[in-house]
C-alpha cells in the first residue's frame, strides 16, 4: 500500500466517522410538520435504529459503549431505552434508582454518539403517579438536549382510548413544563394497533406530538398498514417505535417478505422505525447470543438471525444519513 493510497483511505474513514458522529449536530431539534417528522431546517427526516430490550431483564446492555457500538456498527441514528416498569428482577417499581441510572447511561451514550434517543416508559398499564414523577425529573435533567424523545406509554393493551388519552395528557403537561419542544410519542390501544382511535380524537393543545404504531411482520399484515394510512390521511403523525420481522409473540420464524413490505411502506411514507430488540433471550426477536459482550464489539458469531438482518437493513437505509 503506497503512502498516497494510505492518506486517501485515512481521509475516507475519518470523514465517514465524522459524518456518523454528527447526526444530531446536523439535524438538530426535531419537530412535527403536518404528519412529517422534520429537522431543524424543516426538512423531512427518517430515524432508523433499535430498541434495547427491557432494562429490567437485560441491564447489561444499558451502557455508553454499547450505544457507541450500535452507532458505529449498526449505523443507528436512534436508540430506544425501554425501562421496564413492573416486569423483571430490576423493574422500576422494585429498584427505581438502579432503573434511572440504566436509562441515563443510554441517554449519555446517545448524546456522546450524537444520535437521538427515546426514553420509553415500557409498560402495558397506566402508572400515572410513578410516570408523573419520572417524566418530571428526566425532562428537567435532559430536556435541553435535542437528542431526546419521550415515549410516555409503550403499549396500552386493554385500556380504552379515553383512558390512554387522559393519562397521556397528564404526562405531556408535566413534560412540557420543563421541555417545551422535544418530540413526545403517544401510544394507542391494542398494543399500538388501533391508531384509528386517536386519529378520530387526537390530543389537542400541544405541538410536536406523534403517535406510535407497532408491528411484527409475520403477524400483522396489510390491514394494519391500511389502517395507519387512513390515520395519516386524517392528519395523525405516526412513528413506528417498535417492530420486527417475526410473530407478535417475539418468536417463530422470520417473515422476510412481509417485513420488507413494511420497510418499503415506511420508507415511502418517510416514517421513522425502530427494531426490537437488543437482548440475548432464547427467542427470535432477541438479536444477540449469550456470547455477546455487554459493551458491544460483537462479532458475527454473536448475532442471531434477527440481528444480522436488522444490521443489514440499518446499514442500507441509513447509508445516506
Amino acid at each position: 500500500m503506497n503512502f498516497k493510497f494510505k492518506i486517501i483511505l485515512f481521509l475516507l474513514i475519518f470523514s465517514s466517522g465524522m459524518a456518523n458522529a454528527q447526526f444530531v449536530k446536523e439535524h438538530g431539534r426535531l419537530s412535527v410538520k403536518g404528519t412529517q417528522l422534520v429537522d431543524k431546517n424543516q426538512k423531512p427526516i427518517v430515524l432508523r435504529g433499535v430498541s434495547l430490550g427491557w432494562h429490567s431483564m437485560w441491564p447489561r446492555f444499558y451502557n455508553e459503549k454499547a450505544v457507541g457500538w450500535l452507532t458505529k456498527d449498526f449505523k443507528c441514528t436512534i436508540v430506544r431505552a425501554a425501562m421496564g416498569i413492573e416486569a423483571g428482577a430490576h423493574s422500576y417499581r422494585k429498584e427505581p434508582e438502579f432503573s434511572k441510572n440504566k436509562i441515563e447511561a443510554v441517554l449519555k451514550g446517545a448524546i456522546k454518539s450524537d444520535i437521538y434517543v427515546i426514553i420509553d416508559w415500557h409498560s402495558h398499564n397506566i402508572n400515572l403517579k410513578e410516570a408523573t414523577a419520572y417524566f418530571d425529573e428526566i425532562s428537567k435533567k435532559y430536556g435541553k438536549y435535542p437528542n431526546v424523545i419521550y415515549e410516555v406509554y409503550n403499549e396500552p393493551d386493554y385500556e380504552t382510548w379515553p383512558e390512554v388519552k387522559a393519562y397521556s395528557e397528564a404526562i405531556i403537561k408535566v413534560i412540557r413544563a420543563n421541555d417545551p419542544d422535544n418530540i413526545i410519542l403517544v401510544g394507542s390501544p391494542h398494543w399500538d394497533q388501533d391508531v384509528n382511535l386517536p386519529a378520530a380524537d387526537p390530543i389537542k393543545g400541544y405541538d410536536n406530538l406523534m403517535y406510535t404504531m407497532h408491528f411484527y411482520a409475520a403477524t400483522h399484515k396489510k390491514e394494519l398498514r391500511d389502517r395507519t394510512d387512513e390515520a395519516l390521511k386524517s392528519g395523525l403523525p405516526i412513528f413506528v417505535s417498535e417492530s420486527a420481522g417475526m410473530e407478535a409473540t417475539g418468536d417463530g420464524p422470520m417473515d422476510y417478505k412481509s417485513w420488507q413490505e413494511y420497510i418499503d411502506w415506511m420508507e415511502s411514507k418517510k416514517i421513522s422505525w425502530i427494531t426490537w430488540s437488543i437482548s440475548d433471550k432464547d427467542e427470535t426477536c432477541s438479536m444477540l447470543k449469550k456470547s455477546s459482550h455487554s459493551e458491544g464489539n460483537w462479532k458475527d458469531e454473536d448475532l442471531k438471525e434477527s440481528g444480522f438482518k436488522t444490521r443489514e437493513l440499518l446499514r442500507k437505509y441509513n447509508k445516506e444519513k
